[in-house]
């Protein structure tokens, strides 16, 4: 139970910044500079292409030791290495929901004389953002399961307290393992919950 509260503090935390993050990135993606897009795309690759491990040592190690950088506290470096990752993976999402919005919509608004800052708010993201709500579910259900990496750098969450007390009491080591997967079954109802709600919400008004 000591736990709980980190395991879900860096969820909620991963959870906010990773949305706002695949939703700029993807947004770069489609960009008319290519500057743009040349870096948001070296940025998605490199974090799709590597390990989350590696980038939480990264931001937490070897940033201080290679270039005096510090990123702050363990909890800093698990929520951005977190953020980073999954962002990068879910803006991904929001670039082909984007590109999926019917042409007719953009040539319609264009039509209306709205600006592109305009068509891209008032008509293309909405409707892509309901397209986007099933997959951004689904991945907060991962970034749940990422949480337990953040033990690796001394974060005292769920899995931290689950193998201390399993080193303590060698013989409970099975029970103390199936306990972490009750805990973590049980955090995660409420994101499959919030998935199939998603879920839901995307099919409104889609012909079947």
């Amino acid at each position: 139970m000591k736990g709980i509260e980190v395991t879900v503090l860096v969820l909620v935390l991963s959870a906010i910044l990773s949305f706002f993050i695949a939703i700029f990135a993807g947004l770069c993606r489609l960009s008319r500079f290519k500057i743009v897009r040349f870096i948001t795309t070296f940025y998605v690759e490199v974090f799709r292409g590597t390990s989350l491990i590696v980038q939480l040592f990264w931001l937490y190690y070897a940033l201080p030791i290679l270039f005096d950088f510090q990123v702050g506290s363990n909890l800093a470096a698990g929520v951005l290495a977190i953020s980073l990752n999954y962002g990068a993976y879910m803006s991904e999402i929001v670039r082909g929901a984007i590109i999926s919005v019917d042409k007719g919509q953009t040539e319609a608004s264009i039509a209306l004389n709205l600006s592109g800052f305009q068509r891209m708010r008032l008509i293309i993201f909405p409707q892509a953002l309901r397209m986007m709500l099933p997959e951004f579910g689904n991945y907060l259900i991962q970034m749940l399961k990422a949480t337990s990496l953040v033990s690796l750098i001394g974060m005292q969450d769920i899995l931290y307290h689950g193998k201390r007390f399993s080193s303590s009491y060698m013989s409970m080591s099975a029970t103390v393992y199936i306990l972490l997967l009750v805990f973590y079954f049980i955090i995660a109802i409420p994101l499959i919950l919030t998935s199939r709600k998603m879920e839901a919400i995307s099919k409104k008004g889609v012909a079947t």
